[in-house]
């Protein structure tokens, strides 16, 4: 009988690897909440209509069939999340939060699933860390929530980073630029791959940030969306340039950049890094200020990235980045069986309810010294606390540093407060 194996494009998340998943989590957690963003959690699963509706049947999700959906026996059909920014609207409308002082700052970290080819960094299960700001036109929403990305890189020690920006304009004027982007294309269907004709007819947008050969080169020739902005889309692009000159941000305005998603209007950005390998984009998020009509709400503006947890490991193990180390000791409690291990035993939880990192040496009866000092190496113990024969008939502790140091002997009352000292 053969051993059964993960999911194809799923992964498991070793200890080794989650301590860059946790550092990560916490740094995110931490910056938000700075930026006055409260964390929210949503299922995993909604009804389908609410992703067909808000990210639209013309978006890379749907076009390249992406979504796990399951058919209910009452007819309704429901679907693993494929990404978080309807869901949060739906809540929004759904929890009432519309009625609170506006505007909303929510952040989110949890899994998201997407049948699509496995890559490196790229699961079909993977997790990400989203923020939004819901229910603000102004163009400081999108600075803030694109600040709030770089500076999560930055925190984790990314480099050389820069924005790459742009407009997708809205309703009144993306209309007349993709007819003009489409005029254009029409001319040259003989160099478009099988993908890019269906995205012409489909959503022309995606055909911009097509990755096929020779699209470089034709697409150089292509309208600028920038060029046809209304002019509310234009005061909004030139009021986010001139706050991200003034704060010196690097960006540059990427007429190719768009997103995979109908829901976007007006800025869309992605933060990019040098020296991570082909994958320059680091994350990557935009505004969407007609999603809530699209399923069904009032007009409510929103502006919010995502960002990949498993990329952003991939990318510090990558430039050799490693987590901080913690800084509270661990500690292996060693024995060798007997009445010892009772005394080692009761020692482990009391050290644990002063709050101390303890591991108990497990033995079913005598267990060598050299065996348990080896686990102690290699589960990065700083301290060995020894527990013999005499050192149960005299009520201490022998301590063997592992990082250099003299061994020394305590009293067990006041273990504690040496180990805490």
């Amino acid at each position: 009988m053969t051993t059964i194996q993960r999911v194809t494009g799923m992964q498991d998340v070793l200890p080794e690897d989650r301590r860059y998943w946790d550092w990560i989590i916490a740094t995110a957690t931490d910056l938000s909440t700075r930026y006055g963003f409260q964390r929210i959690d949503l299922p995993i699963i909604e009804y389908t209509d609410l992703f067909s509706r808000g990210m639209g049947t013309a978006s890379d999700v749907f076009v390249q069939k992406e979504m796990y959906t399951i058919e209910e026996p009452d007819g309704s059909s429901i679907t693993l999340r494929p990404e978080f920014t309807a869901g949060v609207m739906r809540a929004y409308l759904q929890d009432g939060m519309a009625s609170w002082p506006s505007p909303q700052k929510l952040f989110l970290i949890g899994p998201i699933f997407r049948r699509e080819r496995p890559q490196a960094g790229r699961y079909r299960q993977h997790s990400q860390f989203n923020a939004e700001i819901l229910g603000e036109m102004d163009p400081a929403a999108d600075l803030e929530v694109m600040l709030l990305a770089m500076n999560l890189y930055r925190g984790l020690g990314y480099s050389n980073l820069t924005f790459q920006l742009n407009s997708t304009g809205c309703p009144v004027c993306k209309p007349g630029y993709i007819a003009e982007l489409k005029s254009y294309l029409a001319t040259h269907l003989d160099r478009l791959e099988d993908i890019d004709k269906e995205r012409l007819a489909k959503n022309p947008l995606r055909v911009l940030d097509s990755k096929e050969q020779g699209m470089d080169e034709l697409l150089a020739g292509a309208p600028h969306i920038v060029d046809y902005l209304c002019d509310d889309c234009q005061a909004h692009f030139d009021d986010l340039r001139a706050m991200l000159d003034a704060l010196g941000q690097s960006y540059t305005v990427n007429f190719r950049l768009v997103r995979g998603i109908d829901y976007y209007t007006k800025t869309v950005f992605e933060v990019w890094a040098e020296g991570i390998g082909a994958q320059a984009a680091l994350c990557g998020g935009g505004r969407y200020d007609g999603l809530s009509e699209a399923i069904g709400g009032p007009p409510t503006p929103g502006v919010g990235f995502g960002s990949g947890i498993e990329r952003i490991v991939l990318g510090l193990q990558e430039m050799g980045i490693e987590p901080p180390e913690d800084e509270q000791a661990t500690i292996l409690i060693a024995h060798f069986g007997g009445a010892t291990k009772e005394t080692a035993v009761q020692l482990t939880y009391r050290l644990r309810e002063a709050n101390i990192a303890a591991r108990l040496a497990f033995a079913r009866g005598k267990r060598s010294m050299k065996s348990q000092m080896r686990e102690a190496n290699r589960n990065g113990a700083k301290f060995v606390l020894v527990i013999g024969e005499s050192e149960v008939a005299d009520d201490t502790v022998t301590v063997r540093p592992l990082e250099g140091g003299e061994q020394v002997t305590i009293p067990s009352a006041e273990i504690v407060e040496w180990l805490q000292g």
